[in-house]
């Protein structure tokens, strides 16, 4: 089969004044990027249309280094749902340029099933990440610089909390020491890089419901504590103004096409660590104002973002998703079943029937949340008839909607099943409201705890001394006590331990530490060893990716 950026340079692409006609967005609104990228004025969002129409979420079982496709299969369904006469929308995170050139090679979807132009998408876009990269770096220089100015003026802070960020995976610069070389390159101190999808200024993006509420968000950022244990926050620097400058274009969601020529809103990137790892508020009130139905994901697997998108971004935003779709492959099931990385393309029933409880968990959490739950089987040209019936007829004895996808291969015509099963399931299904893993009112103790033992199924949760001490210092804000928990943890296993696939029994949680990101309003939860800046392969993306007669090569 041809690769991705192949299958995507045989796509005669729409210009984007007729894409955004396909859905009846007016095209003097467009604030056009070139002749296939625009973006959308937040006023073009209609509250009295969004009620009417249908969210889907699209999630996955727990990742492993096989992949499951979620990306792909989200664009598929918004693509089979158009095929059988729904008018429908999808709503995507922006990739980084740190895992394009490093592990990934680009997360614009793949195959049949891609959102385009996706050397744009996947490069440079429309500017967004760099908006954040500067806005972010900006504040940590006033913030230099009001140290450097006010030193020895008894105005300086016992703790600085506010790091750089770069849209780059280095290491080298995971921790650095600035200011040297003298007086007059500032204070020497200690400080590192992130990166920018873990910048707290992404997931206020994400979060922000409109220019005020962006502003309000970025002045309480909190940068650092005063010597009296007080907040020292961008407010207390008095540059709001100047950073909501770097960010008033980046607030407006992004229009771009599929494949197939049907419009997909592409908006945001927070780290599914981190943060909360799903796209734009505003990018899906856009696209639930234009589209009937609109699909749209969480990152990693249910555990992860599926629980983030409910009890943060739903919780937050006021939306309710009327089903959920949850991915599953065969290879991935058979490394839950424990079976090794190099058999997984074989044939091997009692390995996928052993890694069968993983989905059974992320299926039974999701109903935890009153949600509809189908599950979608990513088919892989190695999969055979055995190995999809077996999971079939366990999702019916479950009383599961099932339904094949051959999104990567096949575009929309691959996704025809399941978009008939997604439509037929919401047509017949009286949505019901959310019921979050905790209440606002718990204590933060009892939030952490309720998401611990109910989704991931850990039998305890403790906290080292540190940590102890971050919640205290949390605790005596009161504004902080309401917010919701970010729990940041390796993504491949329920667990803090990555080895621990499938579904892992009677393990303990440990909390290392606690971050107040008092402009996203969350409270970041890091359990095990998270990488806020990643590094670079041993072999990097970067290898394989060039331009050859003007044309780019090695993206995926």
């Amino acid at each position: 089969m041809k690769s991705d950026i192949e299958i995507a340079r045989e796509v005669t692409l729409r210009k984007i004044d007729e894409v955004a006609q396909q859905i009846h967005i007016p095209i003097d609104e467009l604030e056009h990027y070139g002749k296939y990228m625009a973006k959308l004025p937040i006023h073009l969002i209609k509250p009295e249309q969004i009620d009417r129409h249908h969210l889907i979420l699209v999630t996955a079982i727990t990742p492993t280094k096989a992949g499951v496709g979620k990306t792909t299969v989200s664009i598929g369904l918004g693509l089979g749902l158009n095929k059988i006469g729904k008018k429908a929308l999808i709503a995507l995170r922006e990739p980084s340029l740190g895992p394009c050139f490093g592990m990934k090679g680009g997360a614009a979807g793949g195959g049949h099933a891609q959102v385009l132009p996706m050397e744009n998408i996947n490069l440079h876009f429309t500017g967004d990440f760099h908006a954040v990269t500067s806005a972010h770096n900006m504040i940590a220089a006033l913030l230099d610089n009001y140290i450097y100015q006010n030193r020895g003026k008894g105005k300086g802070l016992k703790e600085i909390r506010w790091k750089r960020v770069l849209d780059v995976n280095d290491r080298s610069l995971r921790s650095i020491v600035t200011g040297l070389g003298g007086p007059l390159n500032g204070i020497p101190g200690e400080s590192g890089f992130d990166i920018t999808p873990a910048s707290e200024i992404m997931a206020i993006l994400c979060l922000a419901s409109d220019t005020d509420d962006l502003r309000r968000r970025i002045g309480h950022i909190i940068l650092g504590y005063t010597f009296d244990e007080q907040p020292f926050t961008v407010d207390d620097l008095g540059v709001a103004g100047a950073i909501m400058v770097l960010l008033k274009d980046a607030l407006q969601p992004n229009l771009v096409q599929t494949t197939e020529n049907t419009p997909a809103i592409i908006h945001g990137g927070p780290f599914a660590n981190i943060a909360h790892g799903c796209n734009s508020i505003l990018a899906t009130r856009m696209a639930l104002t234009y589209g009937e139905y609109v699909i749209t994901e969480a990152g990693f697997g249910a555990d992860l973002g599926a629980e983030k998108f409910f009890d943060i971004k739903c919780r937050k935003a006021g939306l309710t998703p009327c089903l959920t779709v949850l991915v599953a492959t065969a290879q991935s099931l058979k490394l839950h079943g424990g079976i090794p990385e190099d058999k997984i393309k074989e044939q091997n029933l009692e390995g996928l029937r052993r890694g069968i409880p993983n989905l059974d968990k992320h299926i039974d959490n999701i109903q935890g949340f009153g949600q509809k739950v189908i599950v979608t089987f990513n088919k892989y040209a190695t999969d055979t008839d055995e190995e999809i019936a077996l999971i079939a007829e366990h999702c019916r004895r479950k009383g599961i909607g099932f339904a094949l996808n051959n999104v990567y291969a096949q575009g929309g015509n691959g996704a025809i099943e399941l978009a008939r099963l997604v439509s037929e399931t919401v047509e017949k299904s009286t949505p019901s409201p959310l019921r979050f893993t905790y209440d606002d009112e718990d204590p933060i103790k009892t939030k952490i705890e309720k998401v611990a033992r109910k989704i991931y199924g850990a039998s305890s949760v403790n906290y080292t001394s540190a940590a102890g001490k971050k919640l205290q210092q949390i605790e005596s804000l009161p504004e902080a006590a309401r917010y919701p928990v970010c729990i940041a943890k390796t993504q491949y296993s329920f667990s803090s331990d990555p080895k621990a696939v499938g579904v892992p029994r009677d393990f303990e949680l440990t909390v290392r530490d606690l971050i107040l990101n008092n402009g996203s309003e969350m409270i970041v939860v890091i359990m095990g060893d998270i990488m806020r800046m990643p590094g670079l392969p041993q072999v990097p993306q970067a290898t394989k990716i060039d331009l050859v007669d003007g044309k780019i090569e090695g993206l995926s």
